[in-house]
């Protein structure tokens, strides 16, 4: 565990020890199960048929959205305590490849890859971390708000399953999308918006060998152009690439015909609108210097967002955090996910980690205390946020204890239980 050598379990209030055990067994036997189950983008159907069959078993109504090229799971199920909208709960079922018969070993109290497959836990993990979570709540008849637990597909294609989720279906306000990597206690407060694109170059073709001088090779303008724009790091809010070039027919023949695919990032949309346009020009002066053509697809992948420090919703998962034992730590990304599309449709939502490391290689790992620390912190998420939820996210500064980190009156002080944080009579540990 990073910082002090405190157990997760011995981290915890008086109260919470007293209702909660983590089956470290059930959750990394859960894990197993799913990374067994190959479900690369588009073909999610076999571990969506695990996932419904295990929700339903644990109590909850299961609908599979279906689109055109696979589907998304919403689960929900009604808490006892009804303070509010539900909490929503998200992951994404899919992984990147290749999983197909995939191989893993748990040495040390790590679960990881070898071979010539990722492990799966990009994000197999979360999924493991929200069933072991609502288990527990069920089985020991914690009291809850209601849930509901979004299920994507194709997340690493672009998000594709939450642009095509019918969020009419979905009651909720506030989410936890668990698909971030590094240390659990990690918060995405911001990611960039994301614009792809096609670069169609077009020259003139003719024999390489008999009359190369009547042709315009569209590779050597397409090479041009990627050795003049800007590409790589632009500033610390964004970043361009080109990542694909294909093109020509044959040696013999001057190429007519190369496209490119690249993409911009940022966090300043009026950065990524220079940024893009100053690419696209460039593409086209080139061009048209060398008697070639460009043609320009663009494509919006997803909406930046930012969670302001002011935010009560983030202010409510530090608490989380650090009732857990867990430092929090404010992340700003270069990449996007699922809660890009959330916040977007006005779901406010914090992507956290799951401990995952190294996703989307061959070395990909997971230590088993993180995937239990994941747990303890979704659980311990569902029972608290009713009473986030019956203040309606509103903190005020008399509801802080002196040490200023305690928000809500559910918490307790580690050390001597409770804490009066109204007065703020008693100092909790975490303030040290």
């Amino acid at each position: 565990m990073h910082g002090n050598a405190f157990s997760v379990i011995g981290m915890l209030s008086m109260h919470m020890k007293k209702d909660l055990r983590i089956s470290r067994k059930r959750l990394v036997s859960t894990f197993l199960e799913m990374i067994n189950i190959n479900s690369p983008s588009f073909h999610e159907r076999p571990m969506g048929d695990y996932l419904e069959a295990k929700l339903r078993h644990l109590g909850f109504k299961v609908i599979r959205q279906k689109y055109d090229k696979s589907f998304n799971i919403i689960a929900s199920k009604k808490g006892s305590r009804r303070d509010g909208r539900p909490l929503i709960l998200s992951a994404h079922m899919d992984t990147i490849e290749p999983t197909a018969g995939i191989r893993y070993t748990i040495r040390n109290d790590v679960i990881r890859s070898v071979g010539s497959t990722v492990l799966g836990a990009d994000d197999k993990s979360a999924i493991a971390q929200i069933i072991e979570a609502v288990t527990i709540i069920g089985e020991k008849r914690i009291p809850h708000g209601d849930i509901e637990i979004v299920l994507t597909s194709a997340e690493e294609k672009g998000l594709f399953g939450a642009k095509n989720l019918d969020f009419s279906g979905i009651r909720g306000r506030h989410a936890l999308v668990l698909d971030s990597g590094g240390p659990v206690g990690r918060i995405v407060v911001a990611a960039p918006s994301h614009i792809t694109y096609e670069m169609k170059v077009t020259g003139r073709p003719a024999h390489a060998g008999i009359e190369p001088e009547k042709g315009v090779s569209a590779i050597r303008v397409a090479a041009e152009i990627i050795a003049a724009v800007r590409d790589g790091r632009i500033d610390t809010e964004t970043t361009a690439n080109i990542g694909i070039i294909n093109g020509g027919t044959a040696t013999n023949v001057v190429p007519k015909e190369v496209v490119l695919h690249g993409e911009v990032r940022s966090h300043n949309a009026s950065v990524l609108k220079r940024v893009k346009s100053d690419i696209f020009r460039q593409a086209k002066d080139i061009a048209g210097k060398r008697n070639a053509h460009v043609r320009i697809a663009e494509h919006k992948e997803y909406q930046s967002f930012r969670i302001g420090d002011g935010e009560p919703f983030l202010g409510f998962m530090k608490d989380i955090f650090l009732t857990c034992g867990i430092r929090p730590v404010l992340v700003i990304t270069g990449g996007g996910s699922d809660a890009n599309i959330f916040n977007k449709h006005g779901i406010l939502s914090l992507n956290i980690s799951t401990g995952m490391q190294k996703v989307h290689s061959h070395e990909e790992n997971i230590a088993v205390e993180d995937l239990v620390k994941g747990a303890l912190t979704v659980y311990t998420m569902v029972k608290e946020f009713p009473a986030f939820a019956s203040k309606k996210g509103e903190r005020k500064e008399d509801d802080r204890s002196s040490g200023g980190l305690c928000a809500f009156p559910f918490q307790c002080c580690l050390n001597s239980g409770s804490c009066d944080q109204r007065r703020g009579k008693k100092m909790c540990s975490r303030s040290a």
